[in-house]
């Protein structure tokens, strides 16, 4: 029996993992491991996502929940070292670029067994960005590399990889969009509103292709008062032609109210400032969008997949094939509201899926595994 641990810790890991799990189920040789370090432990950001995407209960939860950078990479390292040595895993696959990436990536290492980094190659070619650190780190001692776009081999030769490390095979992300998107659509929708006591639906208060939607979390933009506050009023202008909805980031939240920032938000009717939803919830709300605004990693896959305008408010993207043939484009604060007038002239970006973008990746990585270790 091969033995495989698979290590999820936070939101994004979640929608990877699953199809790597449905895919591996029930497979004659290929025992799995499911790890969950507990890196986001509300139920709004993690447990939820278990349920709504079929995935079984973790095997293992190290449960390590908040704290700096530097102290959760330490609890996740001690608490996955105890994991190894117990279980004496044949490989272990991590997925994405957060802290739990990297922190088991290098305790596995360490103890010579073998690991394979799925969405390896990605570079923003921003350090001042703790993801890009966690890349290059989990990059640098991975055995093996699973890429979703030929830009990310690009970068893994570049930095001196073998090319027989390398595989690309697609996106997981996609595989999870593509397997629930029906079902996701067909989730009611309803919206608790965290700036006004109501709630609000789709469909009743807004219709399908008439408003946009928000994320946004990086430092950047939401831990600076300035940023933030115009971001905030930029925001609410563009409401004035378009209702936005924006799912809060828990630490968003947590300095629009310490800035405060709520009297504006409350000025603007249409401004839709709700809590954080369930994959299928916030699948349904973006694929009848008619745009997106963010500076999140993963959405702008997803919206490049569903073909609608993203405008991401970064200087850099570590997905840059969403921008070269997708429907992504990056822009700064200033080009908000020009971008968006555009989109409403009908005058957005729209592009391609992807090579490998089709939902089948899972099955390309457990043959890989076969592959390689079988």
């Amino acid at each position: 029996m091969f033995k495989l641990v698979l290590v999820a810790g936070a939101r994004p890991n979640f929608m990877k993992i699953a199809p790597l799990m449905h895919a591996l189920k029930d497979h004659p040789i290929i025992k799995t491991i499911l790890v969950h370090t507990g890196q986001h432990y509300d139920v709004k950001m993690s447990g939820q996502f278990f349920k709504e995407l079929n995935i079984p209960a973790p095997d293992i939860n190290l449960e390590v929940g908040s704290a700096s950078h530097a102290v959760q990479t330490a609890r996740i390292m001690e608490g996955f070292e105890k994991v190894c040595i117990k279980e004496l895993p044949d490989c272990v696959l991590v997925v994405g670029d957060v802290n739990s990436t990297a922190a088991c990536t290098l305790v596995a290492s360490k103890l010579g067994i073998k690991t394979i980094h799925y969405e390896a190659g990605l570079r923003s070619n921003d350090r001042t960005m703790p993801e890009e650190i966690n890349r290059l780190v989990t990059d640098a001692i991975s055995d093996f590399y699973i890429t979703t776009s030929v830009d990310a081999d690009e970068n893994l030769i570049h930095e001196g990889k073998s090319t027989d490390k390398i595989y690309m095979l697609g996106n997981l992300m996609i595989d999870s969009l593509v397997a629930q998107l029906s079902e996701a659509q067909n989730t009611e929708l309803v919206f608790r509103l965290l700036n006004k006591k109501k709630s609000i639906k789709l469909g009743n208060d807004f219709k399908e292709g008439q408003y946009g939607v928000l994320t946004f979390h990086r430092p950047g933009n939401v831990d600076d008062k300035l940023n933030l506050s115009k971001l905030v009023e930029l925001l609410g202008e563009i409401s004035e032609q378009i209702p936005l909805v924006f799912p809060v980031h828990p630490r968003t939240y947590k300095n629009i109210v310490q800035f405060g920032l709520l009297p504006v938000i409350d000025r603007y009717p249409d401004l839709y400032f709700i809590e954080p939803l369930g994959f299928l919830q916030f699948i349904h709300l973006v694929s009848r969008s008619a745009f997106a605004l963010t500076d999140s990693g993963g959405i702008q896959e997803e919206t490049t997949y569903l073909n609608i305008p993203c405008l991401t408010v970064r200087p850099n993207t570590e997905r840059p094939v969403t921008v070269w043939e997708g429907s992504n484009k990056l822009i700064n604060m200033d080009e908000i509201v020009p971008e968006v007038r555009l989109i409403l002239n009908g005058k957005g970006k729209h592009g391609i899926i992807p090579k490998y973008w089709d939902g089948k990746t899972a099955l390309r990585i457990v043959k890989m595994i076969e592959e390689i270790f079988l």
